[in-house]
């Protein structure tokens, strides 16, 4: 392999030259009480750090850091860190995937405006990822993605608590009356109890395997819990190897094939995935140049099994229970039928070699093919009349009983009227109705908030109801389970059918035939079109008024429609003068 001189490096463009524009990068270097000896001859390492004082799943990155920093000098590096936005997904309103392209972005152009050859991307935290890595593919440089990690389990009472998936059930305890004010109060410091992301497989989880099954991650460094110690040898190891990286000039357009995203999928089915992860992961193959879709997703689904058996589609483990058993290498191993072996990671090496010899150490947690926790994939794609361009559910986290369904629809505009309904002791509703929720898109929510688990109402709540069919073009958390349909396609805001239904209107829902039907003749669906008016803009002003210009839907991966590799020539490396 043909190595890089430091010429040819970016950051000799500001650094090399004997020019007084040079001579200004230089001194004002010294200024920081650098010296030549920090960067002459030596890659220059940007690391993006999603780190602030309002992200829970990051907060061991103000030390996680240096351990890179102490990684890239033991390889002849200088490293620099670029702080991000930070996208904490329970606190940032009104939703992270507002932000999720701001990230991509601000990393595209933290990368292209500042003397970096090389980045290490810090995330895991649910939108982070994604956006990270988009940001990265599009800038063009080596880059390397350092997974926050899951957080340790949870703790009540002796009983182990998960992520989201213990808050919605807990809560519907609550509601129902069965919960003290004192207890709930020690659910909410017990559920979460150290840093890192949500330790069930929701989205950051999903998300970081997805990363390392798509070879951006070094082996097994998307399992690793938060606070464990081989999590600070990881970062060191993350800053080693991307400077041999650069000097190898190993950028996402040399490694990335579509053979890479289409194990991102095939990964996505075994764990259970977030339903997120389709959304993410056609916006991140999109911006790479080798595009999947949701037939991809929907193709996978039908042959490859889920086997981790990590709540919320498995019902007793969490990540650090998989991490103990043999974490991804030892699950992507199992599935190695599935994958393609021979596509490059950021190691150096394919996947096949990463993942030769990964031992499962509890075949329950990490199940063998011929014992699945479920046979078919974790999501499947619907379509029809009401989602022409697809909606999707999570049929591993909801009863048998609900893929085959005729009920009929109760609808909400908004939230608001939702979750006064649904706290309505006399709301005419049974367990038989689909409950609908619309104008929650990409646009109408806006930003696609993760309202898609819709609240059963207290009333079958306290009949003992633990699920029912909902149907929104939202999103839902990772976390969540239920017999959710999800990122209806168009969405109702722009008038997508979603948006013509009415209450006690038949939908039929038949998941085997992936196949949702809204049963209203198509003359009165035309009719109620006629009659449609587009509701009022959500911004009038600033980023979100950008947002809502360019924001695409989501079966195209919400991505901003100037962003995708295929819009206008490729941006060239900034001038200098």
């Amino acid at each position: 392999m043909t190595r890089r001189t430091y010429e040819s490096l970016r950051s000799a463009r500001w650094f090399a030259p004997d020019d007084v524009r040079s001579f200004g990068h230089r001194s004002r270097f010294m200024q920081m009480g650098y010296a030549p000896a920090d960067w002459k001859g030596k890659p220059v390492i940007g690391i993006v750090n999603t780190w602030s004082d309002v992200n829970q799943c990051h907060a061991h990155f103000k030390q996680r850091v240096d351990d890179v920093k102490r990684g890239v000098l033991q390889s002849g590096g200088f490293p620099v860190e670029l702080p991000a936005i930070s996208l904490s997904e329970p606190i940032v309103k009104p939703t992270t995937m507002l932000y999720r392209n701001f990230l991509a972005m601000e990393t595209e152009e933290l990368i292209r405006s500042h003397p970096v050859d090389g980045a290490v991307l810090m995330g895991g935290c649910d939108k982070t990822t994604p956006g990270l890595l988009m940001g990265a593919y599009s800038a063009g440089v080596p880059c390397i993605f350092l997974p926050a990690g899951p957080m340790l389990r949870g703790n009540w009472k002796g009983k182990v608590l998960g992520s989201g998936s213990d808050t919605w059930k807990y809560w519907d305890e609550r509601r129902a009356g069965k919960l003290s004010d004192a207890e709930w109060l020690e659910v909410e410091g017990g559920i979460a109890r150290s840093h890192g992301t949500c330790m069930t497989m929701g989205t950051a989880a999903t998300m970081m395997g997805i990363a390392e099954a798509v070879g951006m991650t070094l082996p097994g460094a998307s399992s690793i819990p938060a606070p464990d110690a081989n999590h600070i040898r990881m970062s060191a190891e993350c800053g080693r190897r991307i400077v041999e990286m650069v000097w190898q000039d190993l950028t996402p357009a040399k490694m990335l094939s579509r053979k890479n995203f289409e194990n991102g999928i095939t990964c996505a089915m075994a764990m259970g995935c977030s339903t997120n992860a389709i959304i993410h992961l056609i916006a991140m193959s999109r911006r790479a140049g080798h595009p999947v879709g949701l037939d991809d997703f929907d193709a996978a689904s039908r042959k490859v099994p889920v086997i981790a058996n990590i709540r919320p589609s498995g019902d007793t483990y969490l990540m650090e229970d998989f991490y103990y058993a043999g974490g991804l290498p030892a699950m992507l191993n199992v599935i190695a039928q599935y994958l393609h072996r021979d596509a490059m990671t950021v190691n150096g090496h394919t996947l096949g070699e990463n993942i030769r010899g990964a031992a499962v150490y509890n075949d329950d947690v990490i199940r063998p093919l011929d014992n699945p926790i479920y046979a078919e994939g974790a999501l499947a794609v619907l379509r029809g009349n009401i989602a022409p361009d697809g909606c999707v559910i999570k049929p591993s986290a909801c009863a048998p009983k609900f893929l085959e369904h005729t009920g009929p629809a109760l609808v909400f505009d908004d939230y608001p009227a939702l979750k006064k309904a649904t706290d309505d002791p006399n709301l005419d509703v049974s367990a038989d109705h689909i409950l609908v929720l619309r104008n929650a898109g990409p646009l109408g929510g806006p930003g696609m908030p993760e309202w898609g688990m819709l609240p059963i109402p207290t009333k079958l709540v306290k009949q003992g109801v633990k699920d029912m069919l909902r149907l929104s073009d939202a999103r839902m958390s990772g976390t969540s389970y239920g017999a959710c349909m999800l990122h209806c396609a168009p969405e109702a805001y722009i008038g997508g059918p979603l948006g013509l239904v009415r209450t006690g209107d038949l939908i039929t829902v038949d998941v085997p035939a992936r196949r949702i039907h809204l049963e209203v003749s198509d003359a009165e669906l035309a009719r109620r079109k006629a009659a449609w008016a587009p509701p009022p803009p959500r911004y009038e002003r600033g980023y979100g008024w950008v947002f809502s210009r360019h924001i695409m839907q989501a079966d195209l991966g919400c991505d901003f429609d100037f962003l995708e590799t295929t819009f206008g020539a490729p941006v060239p490396e900034p001038s200098i003068f």
